[in-house]
């Protein structure tokens, strides 16, 4: 298996659009794709948070946070 990616986002058709168009299309022979819906798992918006994630939709690839859109800031998700 490979690198690991996570896909946050917060149900909102941004986000929904942006699952469907850009976490699905990454190569799964190079990364586990994990989607995080925070609206439904509140638990882990710190975890978002402390990966740099700033609002959703974002990809985090390699460590590194990817906002693909502006759908939702995280503080809306607390």
């Amino acid at each position: 298996m490979g690198k690991k990616a996570v896909f946050y986002h917060a149900g909102c058709s941004v986000c929904v659009e942006a699952e469907q168009n850009v976490a699905k299309a990454l190569d799964t022979g190079r990364y586990s794709v994990e989607i995080v819906h925070l609206g439904q798992q509140k638990a882990r918006v710190k975890e978002a948070e402390a990966a740099g994630v700033k609002s959703v939709p974002a990809l985090v690839l390699d460590g590194l946070p990817f906002h693909i859109n502006f759908g939702a800031g995280l503080d809306a998700l607390k």
